[in-house]
């Protein structure tokens, strides 16, 4: 059983295509658990963070298909932080989501195969692939996101870890953020750069199908582009999507209607402080507030759900 049998079934069996991004930041935390830290440090903040987001994913496990820490937000705290990643990681884990780590790792040569070895291959995805649990990979993730500017070679190894332990990685080929367009949107040999990467995707995918005609290379495509959604989509019809910049970011349930194919499978839709922080978003503050934040959050997942199956 490959990522994309893994992830497309988990989207079935939930009838959702959301994933929720786990982003812990400090002041943005709900007041009961902002208010419980201890001291100042990286451990109390730690954690925090590590109840935090557990707390995130009882409500949404059987909501949602997946979720995505961003490892950014943990290594902040140094240390404390990058232990407190590993928590949620496990426990994410232990709960039947699908873990995608967000930490756009890569580089070349044995340094990418360091990274590929680390991050990719939960204990379920390796029993899938039927290994020994016990190979899984220390973070226990089962994906990645990654980036392809140092070239081909420096996908290959990541690639490689996905055969050996079902795992999955999410190339970044169109992000959200408005910079982005710098460098994917220029012109090389008549084609984008963006596109370029696409065709890459598709290359390395290929061989690797499962029976529902998708690989474990998957691509990373912002909503808030609509127009290149739809033109990655059927550049990459054997992918995976992540769809970042969904809500807080303007992306909107219509922009994202293209990266689904026609069984409304094959994309995994981000929110992250639209779900996590709703308790201070202002159609729940006054319902829920700070003191019944996880029950914003479970609204604010249900909502996305909806207006997601819409």
């Amino acid at each position: 059983m490959t990522f994309s049998t893994r992830i497309n079934e988990a989207i079935t069996r939930t009838g959702s295509v959301t994933c929720v991004g786990l982003d812990p930041r400090k002041a943005q935390l709900p007041a009961p658990i902002r208010d419980a830290v201890s001291s100042d440090t990286p451990d109390a903040w730690a954690a925090a963070y590590t109840q935090f987001c557990c707390e995130i994913v009882d409500v949404v496990k059987e909501m949602v298909p997946c979720v995505k820490p961003q490892a950014a937000f943990f290594e902040q705290l140094g240390p404390a932080g990058m232990v407190s990643l590993g928590q949620v990681i496990r426990y994410a884990a232990d709960a039947g989501l699908i873990v995608i780590t967000d930490g756009k790792r890569n580089d070349i040569g044995s340094t990418a195969t360091a990274y590929a070895d680390a991050y990719l291959g939960s204990t379920a995805s390796v029993a899938a692939a039927g290994g020994d649990p016990a190979t899984a990979s220390p973070w226990g993730g089962d994906a990645l996101t990654v980036s392809p500017y140092l070239g081909r070679d420096s996908l290959e190894p990541f690639v490689e870890v996905c055969d050996q332990r079902a795992a999955g990685i999410f190339v970044l080929v169109k992000t959200s953020n408005p910079g982005g367009g710098y460098l994917q949107d220029l012109q090389c040999d008549g084609r984008t750069v963006y596109r370029s990467v696409a065709d890459l995707v598709s290359e390395l995918n290929a061989g690797r199908l499962d029976a529902d005609g998708y690989g474990p290379i998957g691509a990373v495509v912002g909503a808030t582009y609509p127009e290149q959604l739809v033109e990655l989509r059927a550049a990459m019809p054997h992918s995976i999507l992540l769809v970042p910049g969904f809500g807080a970011q303007g992306g909107a349930a219509k922009d994202v209607k293209a990266a689904l194919d026609a069984s409304g499978r094959g994309a995994v839709i981000n929110s992250s402080r639209g779900i996590i922080f709703a308790h201070a978003r202002k159609e729940f503050a006054g319902t829920f507030g700070d003191a019944r934040w996880q029950d914003a959050v479970r609204a604010a997942t249900a909502e996305m759900n909806e207006q997601l199956r819409a």
